[in-house]
């Protein structure tokens, strides 16, 4: 979904990080900082749990300025222009005449995004815009900016975009949509299935219990692109991810289970097995609400339990 929004988003960290040694760029070890900071702004304080996982990453409204460098102060901070750096990377990209191109990367899937901050400009994106909107190999990365982006928009080869909001005909022929995001997904940002859901929600004109006929989306914490992570990810999103072989605990069954016998998931339930392993003992287990309801522990049982959580509707 938003295909060229997201190679225009992808392309422009480096124009906002700009190379190693100018003044906005941030080191690996500077990003894992950030990174640190967002868990002690962000993670127990929001949702009780100190487990470096951001259960809902909508409450997180990160400062980066709580680490800038004092008067005199050169280690351990960050300069004004780094400031700014991180706050246009977790922000949302805008194109010309304040055109949304893209959501922001949500705060704690900066962990999963080095690849995209690095010391050079993101590959993908770089041969995107010469071979397939430009037609130019010549196209420099360096220059990235809005008109790069407004192009992608215009071109918009076979219909990549694929930002379609009217399901009536998926709807009609009685088909079901169990639609999942890792909330550390550094790649895609997750705010993009939101921003879908809700789309689809006001194309149709269908409020969320509506829409939950056919169409439930699940925001999965601690999971990063398809998989991965330090959350309860195993949702059997695929035989490498397996959690168990139940509707309850594998995302594809759910599906088979409400096509073919009409029981529709209320949650997706997910485990991290001890030291991450494939396999083996269960060491954390959490119950993945669907859209628009979030994660809330009690703040009494253990917060590796499912049943210390309860689905929620946003207050």
């Amino acid at each position: 979904m938003r295909f060229n929004g997201l190679q225009s988003r992808s392309g422009s960290f480096w124009g906002i990080t700009g190379p190693p040694g100018a003044p906005t760029h941030l080191s690996p070890e500077e990003w894992a900082m950030v990174q640190k900071n967002v868990l002690v702004q962000c993670d127990e304080p929001l949702d009780g749990v100190a487990d470096g996982i951001l259960e809902d990453p909508n409450l997180c409204q990160y400062r980066p300025e709580a680490l800038v460098c004092s008067k005199g102060q050169t280690k351990n901070c960050l300069t004004g222009p780094q400031i700014e750096t991180v706050r246009k990377v977790f922000g949302p990209l805008y194109g010309n005449n304040g055109t949304y191109i893209y959501p922001r990367i949500p705060p704690g899937a900066d962990q999963g995004f080095g690849f995209a901050i690095g010391e050079q400009p993101f590959p993908y994106s770089t041969e995107w815009f010469q071979y397939v909107i430009w037609n130019d190999t010549k196209w420099d990365p360096n220059t990235i900016g809005p008109n790069d982006y407004q192009k992608a928009s215009e071109v918009n080869p076979f219909n990549v975009e694929t930002w379609e909001g009217d399901l009536s005909k998926f709807r009609k022929r009685g088909s079901k949509i169990i639609h999942w995001h890792g909330l550390e997904d550094g790649l895609i940002s997750s705010d993009n299935s939101m921003e879908y859901y809700n789309h689809v929600s006001a194309t149709m004109g269908l409020s969320n219990t509506e829409l939950d006929e056919f169409y439930r989306y699940f925001r999965v914490s601690g999971c990063g692109h398809c998989s991965g992570g330090i959350g309860a990810n195993r949702i059997g999103n695929n035989r490498a991810n397996l959690g168990g072989k139940e509707a309850k605990n594998n995302v594809l069954l759910a599906l088979v289970k409400w096509v073919e016998e009409g029981q529709a998931p209320e949650t997706i339930t997910g485990v991290r097995y001890v030291n991450g392993a494939t396999t083996g003992k269960v060491e954390v287990e959490r119950r993945h609400c669907r859209y628009p309801y979030r994660n809330v522990w009690d703040r009494k049982g253990n917060y590796k339990n499912p049943d210390s959580w309860k689905c929620e509707l946003p207050k």
